[in-house]
């Protein structure tokens, strides 16, 4: 009786793991979800790193497909850069956008204002060009373990999505980001995708143990970065949004990517 319970316990939780996952790709992607799929969307940041991980695993098969091709690395990088702005539907890049444009208003009472406005202004437009310019400049001059080092910094943007959520408080009653409130979380919410993410420099050790310092630093510049973005946007707003939550996403990929090369060379 109690080994049918187990079974039971067992079945209902993964159940309800495998509908949290396929909320988090339904909300944090444009992949279409089969209509008779169950979704849960309480508790989905908890899945962002690894939505990010597998993000970045796409976008280095795009890259290893594109170099097999023989495609030129400058026109690779801007389509595997592209490719990722597609596969979110420009979700946190827009965030990013917004999030510029509020930061430039120099009455911290109107920020939240000009964000919710669904007018780009010029620093928003600014703040998306450089963004794929860092990332694009970066991605051409990554010199080895382009797809590993893709996937994890896809996963530390997002990991550091979560230390946002988790850690700040929400600055809005509605908006896109805030039905992430619904549900508590905790800091140990956010060691299982620490651990994945750290797997994936381990994993660039195996494969080269030349390259140790470069997967320490991925590593330890993921987190630092991830936490860092958080914070600064904090300290500027008093708080978060859900489009300062994507622009933790781009700036921690963007930075991240800057200085593995930076490591590399």
């Amino acid at each position: 009786m109690s080994d049918n319970k187990l079974i039971r316990s067992l079945s209902e939780f993964f159940q309800r793991q495998g509908a949290a996952l396929a909320a988090a790709i339904a909300f944090y992607t444009c992949f279409p979800i089969p209509l008779s799929w169950s979704l849960e969307f309480r508790g989905i940041a908890r899945f962002a790193p690894v939505i990010g991980i597998l993000i970045g695993g796409i976008l280095s098969l795009i890259d290893g497909g594109l170099f097999l091709l023989g495609c030129p690395v400058f026109t690779r990088c801007v389509l595997v850069i592209l490719a990722g702005i597609g596969i979110t539907g420009g979700l946190h890049l827009d965030g990013a956008m917004d999030t510029a444009d509020g930061l430039a208003v120099g009455d911290p009472n109107r920020r939240l204002e000009v964000m919710t406005d669904s007018v780009t202004g010029a620093f928003g437009v600014m703040a998306a060009i450089a963004i794929i310019l860092l990332k694009v400049s970066a991605l051409q001059d990554l010199s080895a373990d382009r797809g590993l080092i893709l996937m994890a910094v896809a996963g530390w943007g997002r990991w550091g999505q979560l230390v946002a959520i988790a850690r700040y408080p929400y600055l809005k009653a509605t908006g896109k980001g805030a039905f992430h409130k619904d549900t508590p979380y905790s800091s140990w919410d956010l060691v299982p995708g620490a651990l994945l993410l750290i797997g994936l420099s381990g994993i660039i050790v195996l494969l080269h143990p030349q390259h140790w310092l470069v997967a320490v630093g991925l590593a330890l510049g993921g987190s630092a970065i991830a936490i860092l973005s958080g914070a600064w946007f904090n300290a500027r707003l008093g708080g978060h949004t859900g489009d300062t939550y994507g622009a933790v996403v781009e700036w921690t990929e963007a930075l991240l990517l800057v200085w593995v090369v930076a490591l590399q060379g």
